[in-house]
Formats: structure tokens, sequence, C-alpha cells
């Protein structure tokens, strides 16, 4: 006993440390991912909520943990590789004075994610069960090339969430089950862009009272020439921030060989609070070539970014001895997510605010996102072919949440999952080992047109923002692997 206590304490400390490291990972359904357990990847999640076969029940259904016995454990990791690259022929760029703007389409711009996970549970008696899980329940990562033609609408896009789930769950003893998780979600996240020192130039020169005809072909010239010295301005924001959602299931057994899930969970916003830091942005210098020179300013600030909420219904049925069906369907509230604001901490002191002239409620950056409500609907079988192996095979077809306003942050597109596992189980000595692997077969090419957009008016393009405008088409594909280990004490 004293050995296994000591395993279990062990395998807890690496699985929070790896969560904790964790990188972020890349453009997703929205921004919240399904690679958070390999037995339940082996049937595309297909079901999840109403087929507790090890402690990942904590995440699917809580309720799920009164059919587990004594304590268990389950950890592993998933690998999540997206291409994501603009066709080179597809891109174009307009800066703010509606000159082309020259470079790459960005290459691929994300890269492998590994996602680590843990999940406990343990029978307190015949009514009452607890558990707790570690996982990455959202995350997004974008990195185009430095040269990118749409770098003054992005470069840089990461998001990490890591969510600490303490649960419960009770039981009637009659089929009827009930959980509740409360997840304890940490996030951060990172935004940045390359600034267009054009339309600034341009405001100042008109400021002194030359033509706008005359104002442009100087602000374009001086703005060519202050780049090629040194360097084009980049704006760069990071924060962090601490949220809570709770998530409540049910389980029932129809009858012995049918079973049905159902779970929710509530919406949330993190306020991530950071800083934004602008790099090598101009003023004036009589002793510059150009006559400006670089400064960098900072300001604190905070970015809302709301977490929507969802429910999830699952089913499981016992075809025969060896074959078992499982379904599923889950609705998920994304309008929540309109718009990505950056917001002052500071008010109209700030020095970013005062250099760009920001005040009262105006974000100093906004884009508009007014993402959509989704589906995901799933399907899967697992065939038990002998008492040690199993075999699993699902498909999901996934909403994408993206819709009007597709943004080169994160060019996403409606897309199918196929996926495969196996299982193998000592049923003596309680220990399973499962793997998956799936592809991601996106729908079509992901269609990007986007302009600035008011904040007080999110679908008129913002005037300031002049003939700012960047599109392209992405060819998206992807496949993931996930392995995971589990025990029943």
């Amino acid at each position: 006993m004293h050995n296994r206590l000591n395993n279990l304490a062990r395998a807890v400390r690496l699985a929070s440390l790896a969560a904790i490291v964790a990188p972020a990972t890349v453009v997703a359904g929205g921004f919240s991912l399904n690679e958070q357990s390999a037995s339940a990847m082996g049937t595309a999640n297909a079901g999840a909520a109403a087929n507790p076969e090890n402690a990942t029940t904590v995440l699917f259904n809580p309720a799920g943990m009164s059919q587990l016995s004594g304590t268990n454990i389950s950890f592993g990791a998933a690998v999540l590789d997206i291409d994501a690259e603009a066709k080179s022929d597809s891109v174009s760029a307009t800066n703010v004075l509606g000159g082309e703007v020259q470079g790459s389409a960005g290459g691929d711009i994300a890269d492998p994610a590994v996602l680590p996970n843990f999940y406990l549970t343990h029978e307190v008696s015949d009514a009452i069960d607890v558990g707790f899980g570690i996982h990455a329940p959202y995350g997004l990562a974008a990195d185009y090339e430095n040269d990118f033609v749409g770098r003054y609408f992005a470069d840089k896009t990461e998001l990490t969430a890591i969510s600490f789930s303490p649960s419960v769950a009770v039981n009637n003893g009659q089929g009827l089950s009930m959980g509740v998780t409360m997840n304890i979600m940490y996030a951060e996240g990172r935004l940045s862009k390359y600034q267009d020192v054009r339309g600034g130039i341009y405001q100042t020169l008109v400021g002194a009272g030359l033509s706008a005809q005359q104002a442009a072909a100087q602000a374009s010239a001086a703005g060519d020439a202050y780049e090629a010295a040194y360097g084009v301005p980049y704006a760069d924001v990071e924060g962090d921030d601490v949220a809570v959602n709770f998530r409540v299931g049910f389980l029932y057994e129809l009858s012995d060989k049918t079973q049905l899930g159902l779970t929710a969970q509530t919406g949330t916003e993190f306020e991530l609070e950071g800083d934004i830091k602008l790099t090598g942005y101009p003023v004036p210098d009589a002793n510059s070539p150009v006559g400006l020179s670089p400064t960098t300013l900072s300001e604190d600030v905070k970015v809302p970014l709301a977490i929507p909420e969802s429910a999830t219904f699952g089913i499981r049925h016992q075809l025969t001895d060896d074959v078992t069906l499982l379904a599923g369907a889950t609705y998920s509230r994304w309008s929540r997510f309109e718009e990505l604001d950056i917001n002052s901490a500071e008010g109209d002191s700030g020095a970013v605010s005062m250099a760009s002239g920001r005040t009262g409620d105006t974000p100093i950056t906004h884009i508009t996102e007014k993402w959509k409500n989704t589906w995901q609907f799933n399907v899967g079988g697992i065939w038990q072919a002998t008492p040690a192996w199993a075999f699993k095979a699902g498909y999901a077809w996934d909403e994408s949440p993206v819709d009007q306003y597709v943004t080169a942050r994160v060019p996403s597109e409606d897309r199918h999952w196929l996926t495969l596992g196996a299982q193998w189980k000592d049923v003596r000595t309680g220990w399973a080992v499962d793997a998956a692997i799936g592809t991601l077969i996106f729908a079509d090419d992901a269609e990007v047109d986007e302009y600035s957009y008011l904040h007080d008016a999110p679908s008129t393009v913002d005037p300031a923002s002049g003939a700012s405008h960047y599109e392209g088409t992405y060819e998206l594909s992807a496949w993931s692997a996930a392995v995971q280990v589990s025990k029943a004490f």
C-alpha cells in the first residue's frame, strides 16, 4: 500500500508539472480542444458523457465516477499538429494609404502542440465519489514569418489555459447519478502584430496644412524610409488571469445494455491582465535622416476573453457482448465571443493611449469576432476482440464558430474528425494502456477577408484604418495522436 501511495503521488506531481509547462495548441474549433483523453479519442469522444471507462470521466461527466470502484488514475498526453498555410497566389494586403504590402504568405503558422492530462477518482462510500483532473481545455497558437504580407493584422497569437478540476458525484443506488466539477482555470495569452506608421505621418502632415494628395505621397515615402532605416514598429500584448466555471452531469442506466449521459457547463470570462509594448514607435527627431526616430512605449492593459456555455448529450448501447455503440452531440454558445479588445488599465494618461490619441472607453485595439453558436456530432464503436484487447473507431463533425469575420489569427473552417484507437488491459492488475490516432479533414479552405472595424459599430470599417486590408485563402489539414495509462487500485 505504501508503494502504491508513493507511485500515485509521483504521478500527480509529474502530471501537474507537465500541464503547467505545456505549450499552447493551434487553430481548432474555436479555441476549445478535443484531445483530452486517448481512451475517448479512439471513438472521437462519441458518447463520452455516457461511457465512464476510467478516471477521465472527471472531465466528460463527473457523474460517471459513481460507476468506478476504489481509486482510479489516468494520465497521458496528446500531440496535435495542424498545417495551416495561406496559398502564396491568394494573399494580398494594402497599407493604410492603399499601397501594396510586399512580403510572403507567412508560412505554416501552426507548430505541433503537446497536451498532457491527469485524472484521479476515489470511492468515498457506496453513494459518494470524488475526483480531480488537470488538463488543457482551451488553447490557440499561430505564428507568421516576419515578412508576412498581413503583418499589420497578425503576427503571433497564443493562448494557453490549464484547468485544475475537483469533482464530486452522488448516486441513488438505482441507476441515477449526478456529479459536479469546478474548473479552476489559469490562462495566459499573447497577441502581437507589426504597426503601420504611415497613417500617423499622414495625419500629422494634413494637420500641418498639406493637401490630402501631398500628405499621402509624403507619408508613403516617409513610412517606407522609416521602416528601411529602423525596421517595422511592433506591438506586443501579454497577460494572464484565473477564471472559474462549473460542469454539472447526470448519468442514467436506462437498462442493463443502455445508459444516457447529459452534462452542462457554465460560461465564464477571463480578463487577461498584462501590458502592451510598442517597440520602434516613431517620434520626431531633427537629427534623424528621415525626421523620425524609434522609441518604446508601454501601458498596462486588460483583455476580456469569453468562454462559452455548452451542453453535451451521450448514449452508450451494448449491442452484443463484444460490441458497444456510442453517440453524442455538443452545443456550444460561442456567440459570447463578439470581440477581442485590448483595453487600457491606465486611462487617458497611459503612454500608448496618449501617443495614439485614445480616450474614454475606446479600446487601444479592437478586433470584431462575432462568432456563432456551434454543434458537434459524433459516433463511434468499441469491439472487445479479446479479454485484454479492444479496438475503437469514431467520427465527429465539428462546426467552426468563425463565421463572417474570418481573421488571420484564426483561419478556421468546419471539419471532419476520423479516429482509430486500441486498448490493452490487464484485468488481474488493473493496468490499461490506450492509444489513438486521428486525422482532421477540413470541409473547405478558410477564406480570410480582413479589415479593421469600429468598436462601437463592429460591422463598419474604421475610417482611421484607411485602406488597410488583408485577404488570403488557407489550406488546412491536421493529425493527432494520444497515449494514456490507467490504473484501478
